[in-house]
């Protein structure tokens, strides 16, 4: 009976006097004691109230009950679905919301739903990857801030392909200790395109050095990362570079002579098919001639094998000796050992280029350690 006054008043009554009274009925309902036929009808007056014309009466009632877990269920849906400052109540802090609610409220909601989303205290691997495949910069920037929030490797790997041309999502990304080496490579092309895209730097340098530049300054980035990431991620990341043409003879030809030998055999790995025991003691301690039938069953024509032959056997030499670096030790010694390179043409002329640039690099870098040095002595 009481229910009943209270709809047949409610019809009549202003709306600060609705709203007041939608706040203390959804009190009375989680507070005070009540038979089953009282806690119906209450609940079945607050759905009545879902329908008011007055957003003030039912961001009310959604202040009163959202936080709670004795809430009715179908209440908190219908005010999860609201507009903006009323579902927020609902979407940050309802206990009653599942993984698949909040899937489904990101999916047909707005940016704002997603960022209410992304800014609960805790939200699950499954709700994070949602708002990874669908969220815009701002909810995903507020879902990478969320200490609470689960994010599986996968999931940031998606943010990094979708996202990661913003330079805020791209930045908070690289500070994770468990963003996967695949995702990091993905940035590093993100930033290769917006160095490329730059109009200043197009008319001042040209657009073909551009991309050159560009190229080779995103293989020499993820020959960085492949020699710090964990020997679990090799494979994954050998397969990214692979799906996605990176595995080139001069990359290749990058990461022996740099040393990455965990990467490398990994990729060498992936070429062949081969056994990867096999095949690590193959390049660990192999002959000559399996050395370059390993190869060459990797898809490396007969011409350049012969290079990575004897890039493998300088490596096992510079690992025996500890003067110089691995990069200057196999790179110098390699030129020296192709001294007729100029006579070279095609993809052997290429991948001696490529090493001799990687020689001077390493060169300059030696110079600038030294003056630096010097000049701490100095000091």
């Amino acid at each position: 009976m009481i229910v009943e006054a209270f709809l047949r008043w409610v019809e009549t009554a202003k709306a600060g006097d609705r709203a007041r009274a939608a706040n203390a009925l959804g009190r009375a309902y989680l507070q005070s004691e009540m038979s089953v036929d009282e806690r119906n009808a209450a609940e079945m007056a607050m759905t009545f109230l879902l329908d008011d014309p007055s957003p003030k009466v039912r961001l009310a009632l959604a202040e009163a009950i959202a936080w709670s877990p004795e809430a009715p269920r179908a209440v908190i849906l219908s005010l999860a679905g609201d507009q903006p400052e009323i579902a927020c109540h609902a979407v940050t802090c309802s206990p009653l919301l599942s993984d698949s609610d909040l899937v489904d409220l990101a999916a047909r909601g707005n940016a704002i739903t997603r960022m209410l989303i992304a800014a609960r205290a805790v939200v699950s691997r499954p709700v994070s990857a949602a708002l990874a495949e669908i969220g815009e910069d701002e909810d995903v920037l507020c879902l990478l801030e969320n200490e609470g929030a689960a994010i599986a490797p996968a999931s940031l790997k998606r943010i990094a392909d979708r996202l990661g041309d913003c330079c805020d999502i791209r930045n908070i990304l690289l500070e994770r200790p468990d963003l996967p080496a695949d995702a990091r490579q993905l940035l590093t092309q993100h930033i290769s395109d917006a160095l490329v895209s730059l109009p200043l730097a197009q008319v001042t340098i040209g657009v073909d050095r551009l991309r050159r530049i560009a190229r080779e300054a995103t293989e020499t980035a993820i020959v960085s990362i492949a020699g710090e990431i964990a020997p679990r991620e090799v494979a994954g990341l050998v397969e990214h570079l692979r799906a996605n043409g990176r595995l080139t003879p001069s990359f290749l030809m990058h990461a022996l002579c740099a040393g990455k030998v965990e990467f490398f055999a990994g990729a060498i790995v992936n070429l062949t098919g081969c056994d990867e025991r096999r095949a690590r003691s193959i390049l660990a301690t192999g002959r000559v001639h399996a050395v370059r039938a390993l190869y060459e069953s990797a898809g490396l024509a007969r011409e350049i094998s012969v290079i990575f032959v004897e890039a493998t056997l300088l490596w096992r030499d510079a690992t025996r000796k500890a003067s110089g670096t691995m990069l200057a030790n196999v790179c110098g010694r390699l030129l020296e050992n192709f001294r007729n390179r100029d006579s070279a043409h095609g993809a052997v002329r290429e991948l001696l280029d490529m090493v001799e640039k990687l020689h001077i690099a390493e060169q300059r870098q030696s110079a600038r350690g030294y003056a630096h040095l010097t000049a701490l002595a100095a000091a």
